[in-house]
């Protein structure tokens, strides 16, 4: 098992896995808060044309993936905020030009192929670079900050903006620094998990996590948990049966939900009837002692 150890480009794609792991939930316990569970889906589709665009002009991917990812999440917000009936229709010409437009650029690049986007797309973990390992390093760092650093206030928005508001929150600003957010940890996930399955590993965990616990803290710390895990695991798994690390990641991911549910549902009929049981005695009580 520690073999794995020995290559460079693992020990690379692992540290990289953390980062996702921490990152991806960390992001997506607010997108969820907001019923905004695909946003990082299109994201994904609209990174697509920041990772052509490196290979164009040959700069670092990750980089280019990053401006790119930010403009289209800061679009997303404007679309949400002045779209109204129109917004829908928007938001799918961007995530649909995106895609395209990734297409285009990385066939018009001399060194560049779609083969190039397939490892963008679903992740490859023998691709992750000494100098990915520095900018996923970096990007994951402010991430981390701003998700956890803000959380009270990125978390008093997503639950109610009317509240925040009228609280003397920036709103506006909060939600737009929580897309950019949100865009950064699409480029962190591109190379581990892949843009089209990021989306799943920022709601994942967070779903798994919310069967089996209360309170917002707790849901975060357990959805972290299980993001670092799965990624790690899926990870390993690709490295020793040659299957795409994302995938992986994913399945596993489903899999974690489907046993905490599985485990939390008896345990919630009993808490409601032990709830229940505790009412009637109570309501027993006040019968007597009237």
């Amino acid at each position: 098992m520690l073999e794995i150890l020995d290559y460079a480009f693992m020990q690379r794609a692992l540290l990289a896995a953390v980062l996702v792991g921490i990152t991806a939930p960390a992001v997506g316990i607010y997108l969820v808060q907001r019923r905004q569970a695909i946003m990082g889906d299109g994201i994904g589709h609209v990174a697509l044309t920041g990772v052509a665009l490196g290979f164009l002009t040959g700069a670092n991917p990750v980089w280019t993936a990053v401006a790119v990812a930010a403009l289209g999440a800061i679009l997303m917000e404007l679309i949400r905020w002045y779209g109204k009936t129109r917004g829908d229709l928007a938001l799918a010409m961007l995530f649909y030009g995106g895609m395209a437009g990734g297409v285009l650029l990385i066939n018009l690049s001399p060194t560049g192929s779609n083969a190039n986007l397939t490892t963008y797309l679903f992740g490859s973990i023998t691709t992750v670079s000494p100098e990915d390992v520095v900018a996923i390093s970096l990007l994951a760092a402010f991430v981390v900050l701003i998700t956890l650093g803000l959380r009270r206030q990125l978390f008093a928005v997503c639950q109610d903006e009317e509240f925040a508001r009228v609280t003397g929150l920036p709103v506006r600003t909060l939600n737009l620094l929580l897309a950019v957010t949100a865009a950064v940890t699409v480029t962190v996930a591109m190379r581990v998990v892949g843009l089209l399955l990021v989306s799943a590993l920022m709601v994942v965990p967070v779903a798994a996590a919310q069967q089996a616990t209360r309170g917002f803290a707790m849901t975060l710390a357990l959805a972290i948990a299980i993001g670092v895990v799965v990624t790690l695991s899926g990870t390993v798994f690709s490295f020793y049966k040659n299957v795409p690390p994302g995938a992986s990641i994913v399945v596993l991911a489903i899999g974690v939900f489907a046993v905490i549910t599985a485990l939390a549902a008896p345990l919630a009929k009993r808490r409601a009837q032990r709830a229940a049981e505790a009412e009637e005695r109570c309501t027993l009580r006040d019968d007597v002692l009237v």
